[in-house]
């Protein structure tokens, strides 16, 4: 059984350093939310096949009415979340626009939001979050 990967988008700003993660209604991961009961694995908990997450990135980009080419796979992170369905691969994606595309946010229904601005989302979420923002500030 193939369980869909996730994807979290983030935008750093090139000359302030900002960084901002995209927040949909249901948190910030991508193309739908985690199930309950999901947890975030120890690294390695997928074991030693990866799929490679263009397919993914492009219907996420799409989804937004940005290019495929706006969003770029951050090499160095991977998390992965066990589910009742089976482990979820994680991927984190750059948002390659100089600013945050906020107008393609608003007609989702979604908006950037500072790491700050997380506290109410799930425990899972908030794990990945601060793995995301770790990789991305190093």
């Amino acid at each position: 059984m193939t369980v869909p990967a996730r994807l979290i988008l983030v935008h750093k700003q090139g000359t302030s350093a900002r960084t901002l993660f995209l927040r949909f209604k249901s948190g910030v991961v991508a193309p739908e939310p985690l199930p309950a009961l999901a947890q975030v694995v120890d690294e390695g908990g997928a074991g030693d096949v990866v799929v490679h997450p263009a397919a993914l990135f492009a219907q996420v980009a799409a989804s937004l009415g940005l290019d495929a080419g706006d969003i770029e796979l951050e090499s160095d992170f991977s998390a992965d979340v066990d589910t009742p369905g089976g482990i979820v691969p994680v991927y984190l994606g750059r948002m390659t626009t100089i600013d945050a595309p906020l107008e393609a946010a608003e007609r989702v229904g979604a908006r950037f939001i500072a790491i700050t601005e997380a506290r109410d989302l799930s425990p899972v979420e908030l794990e990945l979050l601060r793995r995301a923002y770790t990789c991305v500030m190093e």
